[in-house]
């Protein structure tokens, strides 16, 4: 196998790692740049498995990276969508409160989607809401008409296209093995061969803190993957769900609840859970790695994150193996829904970082070490925003790196 050489390699064919090639082939067209992916496909993890929304930026704490790259990155991608011929569709999105408890948070959510410039936000009532979604049931709802729904695989390979036709270059099946970095180069060892650059953007998702350990970097922070557990409504069952209905989140726990999420294909979505996943690509149950639960049962802040988080997981867990548990949460939000509209769905693995104090990592994480940039938490919004961050990351990489054009 012989040596490749580029100035910048990606690590990562999601759709960050692409946004990331695609942004820097634009702005320096005269380096050379080269994406590193796994699988034979590009998008086969977190990108593949996401439920294809366009968030619009309700969730996230004013001045957060989320906050501020959601809204700017959600425009950029409806423009990108319009300008490689990508159907996205807005379909609009409530967020329910079902009793008097979760109001003060849903007017939180309403304060904060407001404060990030979230167009067309509206508090609405029963009546407003049966218009809105006529089968779902709530006292109050926060309603955002430009939340929207699209295929990120399909944004993913469009950014691909691009950023070959730029003259990059992807390598899929290319497993990284081992990094050597000196002052002078990376050295990228695969299962394909070594890859010789003088700058690395580590884009790995579940496999992000083990790349930047590689670095000297993310000691003291772990990726534990959750798995989100789906069920698909029957054709039969789809007319109770006409756009996005998303219970109140608990403002304590990174995760949105379980909802219905309708795809651009027409498809309805039930879900998901979160329940931690026994291997960092554990889409099953049955998915188990002990090299991967010693490295779990090895971290401190996991333990001091199950402390915390024992009731919500054993909930979560319980969700996992019981369909009456996933129909009851789903209840809360449609009535009319019943037990035989749902068929068995897919899931998808959350790349969730914790830090050894146990926080779970709510906002996005990305790092500098020597000759690297390494992105080691984006969860959702990540994809809406995917657009906005590449730009941050090239950013920092033309000061870090000193590029010029």
């Amino acid at each position: 196998m012989k040596s490749s050489a580029f100035d910048i390699v990606v690590i990562g064919g999601g759709i960050l790692g692409t946004s990331t090639a695609l942004t820097l082939s634009t702005r320096f067209p005269k380096y050379t740049i080269g994406v590193l992916e796994k699988e034979s496909e590009l998008a086969s993890h977190q990108t593949g498995h996401n439920s294809g929304v366009i968030h619009s930026g309700i969730y996230y704490r004013p001045g957060s990276l989320k906050a501020e790259n959601c809204v700017t990155g959600a425009q950029s991608l409806l423009a990108f969508c319009d300008e490689n011929k990508i159907e996205y569709e807005l379909c609009g999105k409530v967020i329910v409160a079902t009793n008097e408890n979760e109001i003060p948070s849903l007017e939180e959510l309403n304060r904060r989607g407001t404060a990030n410039n979230v167009r067309g936000l509206e508090m609405i009532g029963p009546e407003r809401l049966k218009e809105i979604e006529p089968f779902a049931v709530g006292l109050k709802a926060l309603y955002s008409p430009c939340t929207g729904i699209v295929d990120y695989t399909k944004v993913t390979k469009a950014f691909a296209k691009n950023f070959l036709n730029n003259g990059g270059t992807i390598h899929t099946s290319t497993e990284v093995l081992s990094l050597t970095n000196s002052d002078s180069e990376i050295i990228v060892e695969t299962n394909q061969g070594d890859f010789k650059t003088k700058f690395l953007i580590n884009c790995a998702g579940l496999q992000s803190d083990k790349m930047a350990r590689k670095f000297g970097w993310g000691k003291d922070l772990r990726i534990i993957p959750f798995r989100g557990e789906y069920y698909s409504l029957i054709n039969e069952a789809k007319h109770l769900v006409k756009g996005l209905i998303y219970p109140v989140p608990d403002p304590a726990f990174p995760f949105l609840g379980v909802h219905y999420t309708r795809t651009i294909y027409g498809d309805v979505e039930a879900g998901p859970n979160a329940v931690l996943a026994f291997s960092r690509e554990g889409y099953k149950m049955k998915n188990i790695s002990p090299l991967h639960l010693l490295e779990i049962v090895g971290y401190p802040g996991f333990w001091r994150m199950a402390r915390k988080y024992w009731k919500t997981g054993l909930l979560e867990f319980y969700r996992s193996i019981s369909k009456a548990s996933f129909l009851e949460a789903l209840q809360k939000l449609v009535p009319e829904i019943k037990k035989e509209h749902l068929s068995k769905g897919g899931s998808g693995v959350r790349a969730q970082a914790v830090e050894r104090d146990g926080f779970l990592v709510d906002d996005f994480r990305i790092n500098e070490t020597r000759n690297a940039i390494h992105v080691l938490n984006a969860p959702s919004p990540g994809a809406t925003a995917s657009i906005s961050i590449a730009a941050k990351i090239v950013d920092m990489a033309t000061n870090s790196f000193k590029l010029d054009q």
